[in-house]
């Protein structure tokens, strides 16, 4: 398994991650030990999980996946061995996370989180710590369409939020910082405050990137190679769209769409033209769809891991052979010339 270093630190990570928000509602405990012996044999020891997830959200399953990650590596004694990347909520409404107040990126807020999740994952010590989402008010996960939106409120201060993960580093609860679903503007203000105030640098961003959403490549990826602030890439297939499953309006059976619904991101004008287009490539090139879509993110020399899910030994299987795939200049320019035509559909 090709490693790669996680921005300016000392450690190297894989370029496929185990991603876990699906564990304890559709996907079980059984299934999901399974699914982190097979990704630790084929040497994928790096899971990314949040305090947030089991995902769709509630106050039943919160912080489960978490837990089952934290009792398959005590089963396991393997905690060392494993790569454990979580992630603290940033603002949102969501009051059964804290005791009835509002999720915010404040230190007593920090330092509450880790500590809970410390515990979930029945470890003491956590290599990544994420922010899930900035606590100033952004749009986010394709919430609009409407483009750059000022609101006049900047939100906790990131000094305040970068010093309490400090602290933590410097307790040794958590090795390393990080960012998720952030803006270019939101990066280099934290690493502007980590260069002048002393304060942790961030070494990662995870966003979402695929085929039919490659808006990280505007601002972004220039900050990842230059900066050192390396992608860590959520939802390469697009939450399954990307296999072709749900083309013309269809769900199958145990799917996440069918279960849950919530894939509105993936369900835009222009989206279903694109998708289609991406899955006949990907047949020209005589490949599966989701490894075809895998691989195109892999190969991104701004990503440092591509964080992936799967729902069944059958899927991680058409993960792992993602990686037999031999990306080649013609696959490149197919892409390109595609994306071309319908850019960024599903933002």
């Amino acid at each position: 398994m090709e490693k790669r270093r996680l921005g300016r630190t000392d450690l190297d990570v894989p370029a496929l991650c185990l991603g876990t928000m699906m564990y304890g509602d559709q996907i079980s405990e059984a299934d999901a030990s399974r699914q982190m012996d097979a990704c630790a044999d084929r040497g994928i020891n790096f899971f990314d999980t949040a305090e947030l997830y089991t995902v769709p959200p509630k106050k039943e399953t919160q912080g489960e996946s978490e837990r089952i990650i934290g009792r398959w590596m005590t089963a396991k004694k393997n905690r060392d061995d494993i790569i454990i990347a979580t992630k603290i909520a940033g603002r949102s409404p969501m009051p059964w996370l804290r005791d009835g107040e509002m999720t915010r990126l404040n230190r007593e807020q920090i330092f509450s989180a880790v500590e809970r999740s410390l515990k979930n994952l029945e470890t003491d010590y956590i290599d990544l710590y994420q922010l899930h989402w900035p606590d100033r008010p952004v749009q986010n996960f394709g919430a609009s369409r409407q483009g750059y939106i000022h609101y006049d409120d900047s939100g906790v201060p990131i000094e305040e939020t970068l010093g309490a993960l400090g602290e933590l580093v410097a307790a040794g609860k958590i090795r390393h910082v990080g960012l998720s679903n952030e803006t270019p503007y939101g990066v280099m203000k934290f690493a502007h405050a980590a260069e002048t105030k002393s304060l942790p640098r961030v070494a990662s961003i995870q966003n979402a990137y695929n085929l039919v959403n490659r808006a990280f490549e505007a601002g972004l990826a220039e900050i990842a190679l230059e900066e050192n602030v390396g992608l860590l890439a959520y939802s390469p297939i697009g939450q399954g769209m990307l296999t072709g499953k749900y083309l013309d309006g269809a769900s199958p059976e145990g799917s996440r769409g069918a279960m849950f619904g919530r894939l509105d991101r993936y369900q835009t004008p222009f989206a279903d033209e694109a998708i289609r287009s991406y899955v006949g490539l990907a047949e020209q090139f005589g490949v599966h769809p989701a490894a075809f879509a895998m691989q195109f993110v892999t190969t991104r020399p701004f990503v440092t891991s591509n964080i992936f899910g799967a729902n069944g030994m059958d899927q991680l299987q058409i993960i792992f052979d993602s990686l037999e795939i031999n990306w080649s200049y013609e696959m490149d320019r197919a892409v390109n010339d595609l994306h071309g035509r319908i850019q960024n559909p599903c933002p």
